[in-house]
């Protein structure tokens, strides 16, 4: 191991397992993942957001007994895999979900809407974050580029052209080839396998609004705050699933293939943008921070330490753990947890 890293080897403890006192069933998720988005505690109960193809909710569970206090109707989103934050500024807790096209603010007494903002992609797979008095959003999917944008046709031009059949309904193997086929199982939102012009229209439309960026958001808006809170944005090098995370004023983030960029949390300007690490692949886990570095790790297994306070990109070491990751790291008590498809690593001192 590089010199930044020790490693504790974790051995099995004895311990008296606690039996949980309720348990609230739930529906599988309808979409072809599963779900995602963790549930977090938060005033007194669970939140748990299940933002999927068909019936989108959030509830809030009393963590005490299971009872439901309150439940959102998210229906108007489609699936999402960010988990929720608990956002508090100036002595005020707000919930902040993102999904797809809006991230919402909620109370978390009574889970009613206090703010929106528009200006995401279709698919949430980041988590927001909250330093220095600011929201960081990020957010990215297919077709959400401006110069990489996914179009559809309308129902009835593609049903003309493509509906063999003529029933009004489309399969898999009446779409073409190309951007909009691979995209079946999300289009085709109730998973019988037929496509609806609902279904279709409803696609359409989504693919049409999508954004790309990373955003900042100020505090204390009320109602659609797109066009008076949103401080700044950045619409190019952004990560796909791994978070943003802040440390000393700048925001970092890494997009697959390992490239790094960082901004001031403040402006949005760019430190540095699309700077390789040299560690390819895909990158799930989101960093982690501590002791003036961040730690990120790719799907490959390569764990790259940054300077947390330098304005220039500076790889501090790269660590192989020759092991698939997916899992973000956990740092607790000076050591940093991280989980392979393998093994359950503890490093420290």
């Amino acid at each position: 191991m590089d010199a930044n890293f020790g490693v504790w080897r974790l051995r099995p403890r004895k311990s008296r397992v606690r039996i949980a006192s309720w348990k609230k069933p739930l529906p599988a998720p309808v979409v072809e993942f599963g779900t995602s988005a963790s549930p977090i505690i938060a005033d007194g109960k669970v939140i748990i957001v299940a933002d999927q193809d068909v019936g989108s909710y959030m509830i809030a569970l009393d963590v005490k007994t299971g009872a439901e206090v309150w439940r959102v109707d998210r229906s108007e989103f489609r699936r999402g895999f960010s988990t929720p934050l608990v956002w508090k500024y100036d002595g005020m807790e707000e919930l902040v979900v993102c999904g797809s096209l809006w991230v919402r603010g909620y109370d978390l007494k009574d889970g009613k809407q206090r703010w929106s903002a528009r200006g995401m992609a279709r698919v949430s797979n980041a988590s927001p974050v909250a330093a220095d008095g600011m929201l960081l959003i990020s957010s990215w999917n297919v077709g959400g580029d401006e110069d990489d944008r996914v179009l559809m046709e309308p129902h009835e031009t593609f049903a003309a052209a493509n509906d063999a059949d003529q029933d009004g309904l489309l399969t898999l193997a009446e779409f073409p080839q190309g951007k909009i086929k691979d995209r079946f199982s999300q289009i085709d939102a109730d998973k019988d396998g037929k496509v609806t012009k609902a279904e279709y229209e409803a696609m359409r439309g989504m693919f049409a609004d999508a954004v790309n960026q990373l955003f900042a958001i100020k505090p204390g808006g009320s109602g659609d705050i797109t066009d008076t809170h949103v401080v700044w944005q950045v619409n190019k090098h952004l990560p796909y699933v791994s978070s943003p995370i802040v440390a000393n004023g700048r925001v970092f983030t890494m997009k697959s293939g390992g490239l790094a960029s960082a901004y001031d949390a403040k402006s949005g300007s760019p430190l540095f943008q699309a700077e390789r690490v040299d560690a390819s692949g895909d990158y799930y886990a989101s960093a982690v921070s501590a002791d003036g570095r961040i730690y990120i790790t790719s799907q490959r297994g390569t764990v790259v330490v940054l300077d947390a306070a330098s304005d220039t990109l500076k790889v501090l070491a790269r660590n192989d753990l020759k092991a698939s990751v997916f899992a973000s790291p956990a740092i607790v008590d000076g050591v940093i947890y991280l989980r392979t498809d393998k093994h359950l690593y503890a490093f420290g001192e």
